[in-house]
């Protein structure tokens, strides 16, 4: 599987900045997550994958420092891209993580029809 990440229109890479603010314990659980899920897909057995809204999902993950979740959109065959990253600290996802991830969804996928 491809793995992409959301760039701002100013160029940063939110999933970039937020896995740097992590414990490098926490950083070394993403990299298997990510490598995982380049490696088997949707197949990968280390997480867990859910639908938060239309075609708006979510890995969930655990890691030492807590349980994180990585919103994405599934593009072509074969190609994800990771919109947003956070901690969970609460049951449901927060409305403004969920409204963010909505929003660059909304601009990846506008800018992929162009």
């Amino acid at each position: 599987m491809k793995i992409d990440f959301y760039l701002t229109s100013s160029g940063r890479n939110v999933i970039d900045e937020f896995v740097r603010s992590l414990t490098p314990q926490d950083q070394g659980r993403f990299v298997e997550v990510y490598k995982g899920i380049q490696a088997q897909g949707l197949g990968c057995p280390t997480v867990q994958f859910r639908q938060l809204q239309g075609k708006l999902w979510e890995i969930k993950y655990s890691a030492p420092g807590g349980k994180y979740r990585i919103a994405y959109v599934l593009m072509e065959a074969g190609r994800m891209v990771w919109l947003h990253m956070f901690k969970k600290k609460t049951r449901k996802t927060p409305p403004n993580d969920l409204d963010l991830a909505l929003r660059r969804m909304e601009d990846v996928l506008k800018y992929e029809k162009k």
